[in-house]
């Protein structure tokens, strides 16, 4: 994986298929321009969805989205549409991705698919939904290769499970995602404070954070999410948030993740270090902002210097007030007009 701050994943899933229709081009082809478009907003990777209808859902499972936004109510019906691509079609897509710079993944569904994959992903990715899933979560464990784990509408056990689970196999390169399995998520249910009970409890494994609230002009569950910590960012990735159906409702296009990046980088910018001390930029305001003692009449050599004679005034080139009480009581050695700044050797 690539070694960014945070690490940026675009959910593609199988968002192209609707792209594809629309511009009359084959899946294969919009797969592709959805990865030009996510390596030139500078996203991190490039991430699918490995399955077959069949072999993922019951033909009566019904769904567990928003109707009115995605108006298909079998799981089994819905998938079908977007399920025809295999091991040829994401090989292609891996070795495009990677040569854009970008990494690559899909998320498997299925044990064939897992193994397919083997070659090509960076990482394994596993959904929120195979959680429970143990058999299936060691079996990919077992490859050998870092693993994302989603861990959306779960109890902290099974968080722990699934983590034991991978690392009962040797898995030792983990990343849990904070989720929420709502499609879309509204904002009330976000709750991102889960990222920090996640890095308490599980201290040795990466955080991370993957959104499906519907984006705004600030990309704010993105950022907050980075702002708490979490290292890994995935939200579904569209080109026209307009299409209907699937995840274009809830996903962010270019423009979005660029603002997106745009913000962890200020954000990171504006963090700066944990080190008070002066800063180079601070040298001048600093020395012309702070006080200096400075004389309130004209005196002539040989006064004594008393409370009265003194005050506190701008700038602070002279002697610092804090040493007032040094000050006074001492005879002056040369003729000084009112508002001098006093030096020490002037007295």
């Amino acid at each position: 994986m690539r070694e960014s701050k945070p690490y940026v994943i675009a959910e593609i899933g199988v968002n192209f298929y609707d792209t594809a229709r629309e511009m009359g081009i084959t899946p294969l082809q919009a797969a592709k321009i959805y990865i030009g478009e996510a390596a030139e907003a500078g996203i991190d990777c490039a991430k699918f969805q490995s399955y077959k209808a069949g072999t993922l859902a019951s033909k009566y499972s019904p769904a567990y989205w928003d109707t009115q936004k995605e108006p298909t109510t079998s799981q089994y019906e819905l998938f079908k549409k977007f399920d025809s691509f295999g091991c040829k079609e994401y090989a292609e897509l891996a070795d495009y991705a990677h040569s854009k710079g970008m990494d690559f993944t899909s998320t498997p569904f299925d044990y064939e698919s897992a193994d397919y994959l083997e070659s090509m992903v960076d990482f394994y990715k596993i959904s929120s939904s195979d959680l429970s899933n143990l058999p299936f979560i060691k079996y990919i464990g077992k490859k050998g290769k870092p693993v994302v784990l989603s861990v959306g509408a779960a109890y902290l056990s099974e968080v722990d499970e699934g983590i034991r689970a991978l690392r009962g196999v040797g898995c030792s390169d983990i990343t849990i995602l904070h989720c929420v399995l709502s499609y879309p998520t509204e904002l009330a249910n976000a709750n991102l404070r889960v990222i920090e009970q996640l890095k308490r409890t599980f201290p040795d494994v990466k955080v991370g954070y993957s959104d499906h609230v519907p984006p705004d002009e600030c990309m704010t569950t993105l950022l907050t999410a980075y702002m708490l910590g979490a290292e890994v960012l995935e939200k579904h990735f569209t080109l026209d948030k307009t299409l209907q159906g699937n995840d274009h409702y809830h996903a962010g296009n270019p423009d979005d993740f660029r603002r997106a990046i745009k913000n962890f980088r200020i954000f990171d910018t504006v963090l700066g270090s944990d080190e008070k001390t002066v800063l180079d930029c601070e040298i001048n305001s600093r020395r012309e902002a702070r006080r200096s003692l400075v004389i309130t009449r004209d005196m002539k050599a040989g006064e004594v210097i008393s409370e009265t004679d003194i005050a506190a005034k701008r700038p602070g080139t002279g002697i610092a007030p804090s040493f007032a009480n040094l000050v006074v009581g001492r005879k002056l050695l040369k003729d000084l007009k009112e508002d001098t700044i006093l030096q020490w050797d002037m007295i």
